[in-house]
């Protein structure tokens, strides 16, 4: 009982966490002016604490089964790289007028399939995907445009803008969005491998995440904005958007965090990321459109959207749950 208890609790801990990353990091950017460079620092640093102070530290009291090797840094690195592309494909979204209360659904509903195919790719297991698993895509691509074409409005529209205008900006949300779809959608299989190089280690592929965050969100971002952007562009820097931003890199950490809990204590992923997937969104949902509804600047919000919504939860658990599994191991030489 006691097992079940940590395992539900986790999955709770990273739905809600994953839930409020976007609208957190909305609040975070729009403190910032808009910049999409300074709240991605940031998350970067959040990272830093979070994914890489927090688990030494666990690691020094307790210790942890598995080893370091240059092949499991290499991989797992490479899957924070995926990861701190896929958090500025979310800040670029919201830098082009995308709002969380759609970002955020297409986002998690995406990147659960693309995970599936990359897992699919990786353990040659194609043939072995059954019907179920295609009436999952069906349903997610189905659900996705329902999502964008009833999505409530969240103010008045820009004066003067016009339909080719408009047209563009989705277009420049659709890439961001499909920058983190593809990004965050490789992360957990490329992870996954340099877990298996580190002899199953958990926390030491955590710290090498941490450490390509804070080298692609703090290092190269920095290096970017001294060069290009100019140094004019800290003053957009913000106390009230610093910490907004903090927090919603920290966020999505201890999401991270949440995940391997859940297995560690026993969980599996067959019902862990459908739960997860499933639940995040509404919490992403609940969080953004409470405000709007309280104080009246949101749009009546059409029964169309939500089902949509649902049909992308629906969709992409039943990717995750029929996915196709792999060919078992051969017993080690």
């Amino acid at each position: 009982m006691r097992e079940i208890i940590m395992v539900l609790g986790s999955i709770a801990l990273t739905a809600v966490c994953w839930g409020v990353y976007g609208p957190i990091m909305r609040n975070g950017q729009a403190a910032m002016s808009g910049s999409h460079l300074l709240p991605f620092i940031w998350v970067g640093l959040a990272y830093c604490v979070i994914a890489v102070v927090a688990p030494a530290i666990l690691m020094r009291l307790w210790g942890e089964k598995g080893s370091w090797t240059v092949t499991g840094f290499v991989w797992s690195f490479v899957a924070g790289v995926a990861g701190a592309l896929g958090a500025l494909g979310i800040i670029l979204a919201f830098t082009y007028g995308g709002s969380p209360i759609y970002v955020m659904p297409l986002v998690f509903g995406g990147a659960p399939v693309v995970n599936t195919f990359t897992s699919m790719y990786m353990s040659k297991s194609y043939k072995n995907a059954s019907p179920l698993f295609f009436a999952g895509l069906i349903l997610v691509v189905v659900g996705a445009l329902c999502v964008l074409i009833f999505k409530p409005s969240t103010g008045p529209a820009p004066g003067g803008q016009g339909v080719v205008s408009h047209a563009v900006r989705m277009l420049e949300v659709g890439l961001s969005i499909g920058l983190t779809v593809i990004s965050w959608g490789v992360y957990g299989p490329i992870l996954h491998k340099g877990q298996m190089l580190m002899q199953g280690s958990r926390l030491r592929p955590l710290i090498c995440v941490g450490l390509a965050y804070f080298a692609v969100a703090v290092v190269v971002t920095a290096g970017i904005i001294q060069v290009i952007e100019g140094s004019d562009h800290w003053d957009l820097m913000s106390t009230t958007g610093s910490l907004w931003s903090f927090a919603g890199g920290a966020a999505g950490a201890v999401g991270a965090l949440g995940i391997i809990l859940a297995f560690t204590f026993g969980g599996k992923p067959t019902y862990v990321m459908p739960l997860v997937f499933g639940g995040a969104p509404v919490i992403n949902t609940l969080v953004t459109i409470g405000p709007g509804v309280a104080n009246g600047t949101i749009g009546a919000i059409s029964p169309l959207f939500f089902a949509g919504l649902i049909i992308v939860i629906a969709g992409a658990a039943t990717v995750l749950v029929f996915a196709p599994k792999g060919a078992p191991h051969g017993a080690a030489k």
